[in-house]
């Protein structure tokens, strides 16, 4: 129940042993049971509005069961139906989700099904459903820290267009940005360990996309303070009086490091970034491993002539580091003011 699952008998045995079961399960807690007989005297609209505080369902036949899954549906349900039996058929192709038992179930159960147990286990559901949330946010931590990276990259370069600044990045330091910088961090996002509280969280909307409110301005805040941060710092340098080659290689060095703290931050479009920072250890390690790369690219001299950079003093190290840094303040502020925005909407409605 808590992960906004509610879980709802339907059987052929007496009203008796459905009760004794259920009670025994805890389903009967805060429903009541039916009979098959009661259902008959209910019309579609009735057993709709009846649905919504019935848990258990005893001695139905298939076109009961089938009625049902209409009632949950019409109530604005995703329904997902169990059986084994060829009488279950008919209500697992019309649900949304159609169960069929693996070792027991029949062959016209399997056929009508969507998925199939191999266990017979009721708690491989819980299990499955868990891990459908689990990829489905990777999914979205994967996007949401690749499309932030290029939002960042293309207001860089669109701003200092428009203020008639030379080009921060060279080709190659685009290329090394999006092929080496985000890369690896991208895949480890993508097995990221299921977030804390994922299954007390109710399940999304039907309909509902990757791209909701909340991703969305995660996303363009992302996107926006990293242009911001390296167009200020370019600006700042090239008016210094510095060279252009070492006003570029402190914006290149800022937009990696920019993205190895967004990458963190993406971990979670809710929980805050020091939630278990460290858990995904793939993570980890592409840092790491970028860290190494970057630090060799800015100060190897074969590598300074491909990357056009050139070696930074310690201070410039530090000025990098903390432009750098940034950006976890301000996902974190943008995670809270989108927290307390949703709650006004629910609180509201």
């Amino acid at each position: 129940m808590e992960a906004g699952i509610r879980p709802v008998m339907i059987t052929g045995d007496h009203p008796l042993t459905a009760e004794a079961v259920a009670r025994e399960i805890e389903l009967l807690a805060g429903g009541r049971a039916v009979t098959g007989s009661e259902l008959e005297s209910m019309d579609g609209d009735e057993l709709a509005r009846e649905a919504e505080t019935i848990q258990v369902y005893s001695r139905v036949s298939p076109e009961h069961k089938l009625r049902i899954v209409t009632a949950l549906q019409q109530n604005g349900y995703s329904v997902a139906m169990t059986g084994d039996g060829v009488n279950d058929a008919p209500a697992l192709k019309k649900a949304d989700i159609g169960v069929a038992m693996g070792v027991t179930g029949t062959d016209v159960t399997k056929e009508a099904a969507a998925m199939t147990l191999t266990d017979d286990n009721f708690a491989s559901i819980v299990a499955a459903v868990e891990q459908g949330r689990s990829v489905f946010g990777n999914i979205k931590k994967y996007l949401m820290y690749l499309l932030s990276a290029n939002l960042g990259e293309i207001g860089l370069l669109v701003g200092a267009s428009l203020l008639g600044k030379p080009l921060p990045l060279s080709a190659v330091q685009i290329l090394y940005v999006n092929l080496a910088t985000d890369g690896l961090p991208a895949l480890a996002l993508a097995v990221d360990p299921p977030e804390r509280g994922l299954m007390r969280r109710p399940p999304r909307r039907r309909g509902e996309g990757i791209f909701t409110k909340r991703v969305t301005a995660l996303i363009v805040t992302g996107g926006a303070w990293s242009a911001l941060v390296t167009l200020s710092l370019f600006s700042w340098a090239v008016s210094t009086e510095r060279v252009l080659a070492e006003a570029m290689t402190m914006t290149f060095a800022t937009l990696v490091m920019i993205e190895f703290f967004k990458a963190y931050s993406y971990r979670s479009d809710r929980n805050s970034v020091f939630d278990r920072p460290f858990a995904n250890r793939w993570l980890n390690l592409a840092i790491a491993w970028e860290i190494a790369l970057v630090v060799l690219v800015v100060n190897v001299p074969f590598l300074q002539d491909a990357f056009e950079t050139t070696t930074l003093s310690a201070a410039d190290w530090g000025i990098v580091a903390g432009s750098a840094v940034t950006i976890v303040p301000v996902l974190e502020i943008a995670k809270r003011v989108i927290r307390r925005g949703q709650m006004k909407e629910v609180t509201a409605a």
